[in-house]
């Protein structure tokens, strides 16, 4: 066999250089990528967003890092918090465009629901800052939180509360959660109030960081994923003026990253 020396494409190789390096990583930003690989910000940039453009990898708007695509590989039979906070991600520019206070999505974990992208960064309010990833919601203090457990099913709920419910619960608290979670239902989204009295994860940021939200699930095929919020400052707006102007806006962000994680599940 006749051997030939046949030459790479240099941009290709550095482009790949840069997917395997977002790989390996599991995300990485803008100067991570600049110290990791030594290319020039602005040859990476051009590469991340053709990157992006091909659906290789896609940017998160809590932290601006790259990350890779849920939507390359084999497809899961299950949808996990990756693809949520990458299907989201669109919806909450748009939707930041839109109303004045910041959002957050979360997804539900064992005891507390997690956040996985918000869009506070694009409304730079340093007042009332979103996030990071990885924070941890409490379900019964969070209007996040309840709205997930106002949707999920019956058996899933009663395994959350147990693992909440405190030793010493004598019913009250029990009946309280069923009261709220039935208002929820009724008027189709979840509000911070009224305070619960079991000292769950943030029971006291609920009464004292002077902030209040309200939060509608996020649905597949009528099976909660997530919450996605909208949190303001209690001293800013009263409570029934944001619900007034942007509860269809919410409803509509949740509505479209719903349809959109459906369709790809069916697609998949």
């Amino acid at each position: 066999m006749i051997e030939r020396k046949v030459k790479t494409v240099r941009a290709l190789e550095r482009g790949l250089q840069v997917l395997s390096e977002i790989d390996r990583r599991k995300g990485a930003n803008l100067h991570e990528l600049h110290l990791a690989l030594g290319l020039p910000k602005a040859t990476l940039l051009r590469m991340v967003v053709t990157l992006g453009k091909h659906g290789h990898i896609w940017q998160r708007l809590a932290d601006g890092a790259f990350l890779p695509s849920a939507r390359r590989g084999f497809p899961s039979p299950d949808i996990d918090s990756r693809e949520i906070a990458e299907v989201a991600s669109e919806h909450l520019a748009r939707l930041s465009g839109l109303v004045a206070w910041p959002s957050a999505l979360a997804v539900p974990h064992h005891d507390y629901m997690e956040i996985v992208e918000t869009n506070s960064p694009l409304l730079r309010l340093d007042a009332i800052a979103l996030g990071p990833v990885g924070s941890r919601l409490s379900y019964l203090h969070t209007a996040t939180g309840r709205a997930y457990l106002a949707a999920c099913d019956e058996a899933e709920r009663e395994t959350i509360v147990t693992r909440l419910r405190p030793a010493e619960e004598d019913g009250a608290g029990d009946s309280l959660i069923e009261e709220i979670l039935g208002t929820i239902r009724d008027r189709g989204y979840a509000l911070r109030e009224p305070f619960h009295p079991w000292p769950d994860r943030n029971w006291q940021a609920a009464r004292q960081d002077g902030r209040r939200s309200m939060a509608v699930p996020v649905e597949v095929h009528g099976v909660p994923v997530a919450s996605l919020n909208i949190t303001w400052l209690q001293r800013r707006s009263e409570t029934a003026t944001v619900v007034q102007r942007y509860l269809g806006a919410l409803r509509r962000a949740a509505e479209g990253i719903s349809v959109e994680l459906a369709t790809k599940r069916a697609a998949a």
